[in-house]
């Protein structure tokens, strides 16, 4: 019955084997970029809210976030487009990062007996953290077997 732990550390394992992924953070979706010195992209993993059902599956809110640090550049704006910044890059960069991740989830999912979100969605995330951080957050849930727990296993009083 440890559900949150399974998924938590599945993702993890996903994100720690993408090759543009830099460092993992898991946590509320304050805590993304708690620290100057992180290494970019990063991935932060929140689970929030759940629940149960039927008690045969556990049904768990994930939050997905791929960011990087926007480099700004000093010079004078000569792109009114793309203006000074590598912003565009970033937003490319960490949904080609999702998109892998949630590929990688969708088709292994589906061999865990686990049901998804079939259309997940994503959002744009701009100027947060101590670095200014952007790029996207994807939101899903899932629903995963509780195959540890049995109704008739607990008398009930």
């Amino acid at each position: 019955m440890n559900h949150y732990t399974e998924l938590l550390n599945y993702i993890k394992q996903l994100a720690d084997s993408d090759p543009l992924v830099n460092k993992v953070t898991q946590g509320n979706a304050e805590e993304i970029d708690f620290n100057k010195m992180n290494l970019t992209p990063l991935v932060h993993i929140s689970i929030g809210a759940g629940s149960f059902s039927n008690g045969s599956t556990v049904n768990l809110n994930v939050e997905l976030a791929a960011v990087s640090v926007v480099d700004i550049n000093k010079e004078v704006n000569t792109n009114e487009f793309y203006f000074n910044d590598n912003k565009v890059d970033n937003l490319n960069e960490c949904l080609a990062i999702l998109n892998r991740i949630w590929s990688r989830m969708a088709t292994d999912f589906e061999k865990k007996n686990i049901v998804a979100s079939e259309n997940p969605s994503f959002d744009e995330i701009e100027g947060i953290g101590a670095n200014a951080l952007n790029g996207w957050n994807l939101s899903f849930s899932v629903e995963m077997p509780n195959k540890e727990l049995s109704l008739c296993q607990y008398p009930i009083a």
